[in-house]
C-alpha cells in the first residue's frame, strides 16, 4: 500500500474512533449528565474496547486490506446510526437509565471502537520500513493526529456551528470512504457503502430541526398545565426548564412564579441588579422592567434559540455565555441578587457549582446584604442524604438559609433556598439546664 494512502486510513481511524467518544458523551448527557461517575467509565470502557482491538488486530495474518474495509464499512453503519439522536432517544426510551447506558456503550461505542482499534496492527503490516518500530511509531503518530483534531474540529467548530448531527454525519461519510481507499469495492461492495451511506443521511438529517449544540438539547413543545392557556415548554436536555403560556400577563413555570415574587413582592426590588446562573428560558425577566438583569449560561446559542422558538421576542436583560462559577470568581461588578438556577434536573447538575468553594464565590459577586436565590431540584421531603448535604453545604457559605419545598408529595420537587450575605453568629443549642432562649427572643429585632 502506498505510503501516503496507508496514513491517510490510519489518520481515519484515529480521527473517528476519538470523535465517536466525544460524540458518545455528548448523547449521553440528556439522560445521565455529564459528571465524573458517568464520564469516566465511559472512556475507561472505550479504551478497553480500544486495547482489545489492539490485540485482535495483531492476529490478523491475511487479507489486511478487506479486513480493514470491513471494519470501516460496520464502524460507519454503527456511528451514521447508532449515534443518531433518535437511536440514542430510543435506547433510553422506557427503559431503566442504568441498563440503557450499558446498551448503549456495549452494543454501540465499544463495538466500534474494538473494529477500529485493530486498524493500525493490521496496516502496519502492509508498511515497508526497515525497523518495526518505525512502522509502528509512525502509524500512531498518523492515528494519534487524527484523534487530536477529531476531538478539537468536531466538539469546538462542527458541532458548535451544526450541531452534533454534522458530527455524526461527518465521522460516517470519514469512514466510508475510508473503506472504499482501503480497499476497491466491488459490485456488491459498493452498493453496501452506498446503502451505509443513506442510513447515516436518513438517521441524522432529521436531527436539522433539533436545536442541539455542542452543551445541550433544547426543545419546545405545547404542553397541558392546569391554569395556564396554551403553554409552551423549553425543555433542555430532555426536562421542562421554562415554561410561558399565551394569557395577558402570561405565567410562567411555578419556581419561576414564586421567585419573581420573591424579589418583585418579598424584597419590594425596583433599579435593582440581578445575576442569574443559568438562562433557562429567559422568563425571569420577560416583562420585567422594574430590575437590571444578566444572565450568564455556558451556551451561546441558547438566547438565539429562546428568542426564536420559546420567547418569540427579544431577551429582556444582557447575556454573558460563560461557565457560571468562572464568571463569579471574576466578577468585578456586584449584584443586589443572584439566582443560582442551573439545575434543569438531577442528572445533569454540574459537580462544580454545588460545592461549599462555589456557594462562597456566589457571596463575592453579591453587595454587602445582597441576597442569594437558588433553585434546586431535591426529593419532595428533602430526606435523602443529597439533599441534606447540600443544604449543609450552601448554609456553610451563608449561615441560616430559608428553604421553602413547593411540591411536598412529589418525589422530586423544585426546593427554593433564599440566603442573605451577612455576618452570622455561631448557633448554640437550648437546653434545659441552659436555657437562654428568652433572653436571646429578647434580643432579637
Amino acid at each position: 500500500m502506498p505510503p501516503r494512502l496507508l496514513f491517510t486510513i490510519v489518520f481515519i481511524e484515529g480521527y473517528c474512533s476519538l470523535g465517536a467518544e466525544i460524540i458518545a458523551l455528548r448523547r449521553l448527557i440528556p439522560h445521565v449528565g455529564s459528571s465524573i461517575v458517568v464520564t469516566a467509565p465511559t472512556i475507561g470502557l472505550f479504551l478497553l474496547a480500544l486495547a482489545l482491538g489492539y490485540y485482535s488486530g495483531s492476529r490478523v495474518a491475511a487479507d489486511y486490506r478487506a479486513v480493514v474495509a470491513r471494519n470501516f464499512l460496520i464502524s460507519a453503519l454503527l456511528m451514521g446510526a447508532g449515534l443518531a439522536g433518535g437511536s440514542v432517544n430510543a435506547i433510553f426510551a422506557g427503559t431503566q437509565a442504568g441498563l440503557a447506558y450499558l446498551i448503549f456503550v456495549g452494543a454501540i461505542l465499544c463495538p466500534l471502537a474494538w473494529l477500529l482499534g485493530q486498524t493500525v496492527p493490521i496496516l502496519t503490516n502492509l508498511m515497508l520500513a526497515q525497523r518495526s518500530g518505525e512502522a509502528a511509531g509512525r502509524a500512531l503518530y498518523w492515528s494519534t493526529l487524527g484523534s487530536f483534531l477529531g476531538s478539537v474540529t468536531l466538539s469546538l467548530i462542527v458541532m458548535q456551528v451544526f450541531g452534533v448531527w454534522a458530527a455524526v454525519l461527518l465521522g460516517a461519510v470519514m469512514l466510508v470512504a475510508g473503506a472504499a481507499l482501503v480497499h476497491r469495492p466491488r459490485a456488491l461492495a459498493s452498493m453496501l457503502l452506498a446503502g451505509v451511506a443513506g442510513i447515516s443521511v436518513a438517521a441524522n438529517l432529521g436531527d436539522r430541526r433539533r436545536a442541539d449544540t455542542a452543551y445541550a438539547d433544547y426543545e419546545v413543545e405545547a404542553v397541558t398545565r392546569e391554569g395556564m392557556q396554551s403553554p409552551l415548554a423549553f425543555r433542555v436536555n430532555n426536562q421542562v426548564a421554562s415554561l410561558i403560556d399565551g394569557s395577558e400577563p402570561p405565567r410562567y413555570a411555578r419556581y419561576v412564579q414564586h421567585l419573581r415574587r420573591i424579589l418583585l413582592d418579598d424584597l419590594g426590588f425596583r433599579e435593582r441588579d440581578i445575576l442569574v446562573l443559568g438562562a433557562g428560558g429567559f422568563t425571569l425577566s420577560h416583562r420585567e422592567p422594574a430590575n437590571r438583569y444578566t444572565y450568564v449560561d455556558i451556551d451561546p446559542a441558547i438566547r438565539a434559540i429562546a428568542e426564536r422558538d420559546f420567547l418569540r421576542e427579544a431577551v429582556r436583560g444582557e447575556f454573558v455565555a460563560a461557565d457560571a462559577r468562572r464568571f463569579v470568581i471574576e466578577a468585578t461588578r456586584r449584584f443586589d441578587a443572584v439566582v443560582v438556577d442551573v439545575y434543569s434536573a438531577r442528572t445533569s447538575i454540574p459537580g462544580h457549582l454545588v460545592t461549599r468553594e462555589f456557594w462562597r464565590d456566589t457571596r463575592h459577586a453579591l453587595k454587602p446584604g445582597g441576597v442569594m436565590l437558588a433553585n434546586l431540584i431535591l426529593d419532595g421531603r428533602l430526606a435523602s442524604g443529597y439533599a441534606r448535604n447540600l443544604l449543609a453545604t450552601i448554609e456553610s457559605a451563608y449561615g441560616r438559609c430559608a428553604v421553602e419545598v413547593l411540591s411536598k408529595s412529589a418525589v422530586h420537587s423544585n426546593v427554593i433556598v433564599t440566603c442573605f450575605a451577612g455576618e452570622t453568629d455561631a448557633a448554640r443549642i437550648y437546653v434545659d439546664e441552659r436555657n437562654l432562649a428568652d433572653v436571646d427572643s429578647a434580643r432579637s429585632p
